[in-house]
């Protein structure tokens, strides 16, 4: 979740395939992702050393859109002892929040926490959106190999907010990850964390040390061609979303601006726990899901369960489903 440090941490046969509805799609959604998520190490050892994986699901999601690649990169998960009250923080709501988690089969308790940094392909070039942990817990680079894509062959790098899960991997052993990047992120989510009297020591160890490096931009500037930041205040002040359009089509990479995969999206007006400002927080997430759902955009959540990739549907007034797009393995 969004801490200010980043932490270290069918079988083939003649019976027919029963349909899934929406909620045990979203019960098995958790499950799956973890499993794909941490598919064995050992596994991709065993493969020849010069063909990378191919097949989605060790620990990276490839999605054509248009005329992009989206890949959805695990970073990991971290272990989460109580969905709420951190996922679904308003108050006077606890016991609804927790009745619809019981109702969708969504762990309450002893579960896990997401992190989804997104690599897009576009006119021959790499941009990364966030950088996931760092650290001995983050699983980023290892993941990005496994899908064939080695840290230098990262042409741009665009960080969505300052939080230490988002920019811990931002370096590694005090250099750069993505060496010959260009570093872009917004300049008042920036100049927030590096004015700060006491900074952490994520901001410390990846934006002020890397401050020479970072090109500062705009709400609606492009990012590169293709790429446009759109301004989603409220987990952060200044928190930006990334706009993608190729070929007809979209994705909007939501970053912290979605929150929880199933509260923040059926419930108008919730929050979660590290929203900077809650109410704000809400209004932004009405504005965007009711975007994506208009534009029939493609959405991604930073922390929604893996493969973390799919659609909204909207279910009424202020009110939306995450779809994930069913899985493929090519």
């Amino acid at each position: 979740m969004s801490n200010d440090t980043p932490s270290n941490d069918t079988p083939s046969n003649a019976t027919p395939a029963r349909s899934l509805d929406r909620r045990d799609a979203l019960r098995l959604l958790g499950t799956a992702g973890v499993l794909a998520a941490a598919a064995p190490l050992a596994r991709a050892q065993t493969a020849p050393a010069a063909a990378p994986a191919t097949l989605n699901g060790n620990g990276f999601y490839r999605q054509r859109i248009g005329n992009m690649t989206v890949t959805v990169v695990s970073d990991g998960t971290s272990p989460l002892a109580a969905l709420l009250p951190t996922w679904g923080a308003n108050p006077d709501r606890q016991a609804e929040f927790a009745a619809t988690l019981a109702e969708y089969n969504v762990a309450a308790q002893n579960t896990v926490n997401h992190f989804n940094p997104v690599l897009i392909e576009l006119d021959g070039k790499r941009i990364l959106i966030d950088t996931g942990r760092g650290g001995t817990g983050g699983q980023l680079v290892g993941n990005l190999r496994r899908a064939g894509i080695e840290p230098e062959t990262i042409n741009t790098v665009f960080i969505t907010h300052g939080h230490g899960d988002h920019i811990g991997g931002l370096t590694t052993a005090g250099k750069p990850t993505f060496a010959n990047a260009q570093h872009i992120m917004g300049e008042a989510e920036f100049n927030f964390w590096v004015t700060q009297a006491t900074p952490n020591d994520a901001v410390k160890n990846n934006l002020i040390a890397l401050k020479d490096q970072f090109k500062l931009i705009q709400p609606g500037q492009e990012i590169v061609p293709g790429l446009t930041t759109v301004a989603t205040p409220g987990h952060t002040l200044n928190h930006l979303s990334v706009l993608a359009q190729s070929g007809g089509q979209g994705i909007m990479i939501l970053g912290d601006a979605g929150g929880h995969f199933l509260l923040s999206l059926k419930y108008r007006g919730a929050y979660v726990g590290f929203d900077t400002n809650g109410d704000q927080a809400a209004q932004t997430r009405q504005q965007i899901f009711d975007r994506i759902v208009s534009g029939n955009l493609w959405v991604t959540g930073y922390h929604f369960p893996f493969h973390a990739i799919g659609h909204l549907r909207r279910l009424g007034e202020g009110s939306y489903e995450f779809e994930p797009t069913v899985w493929n393995w090519s």
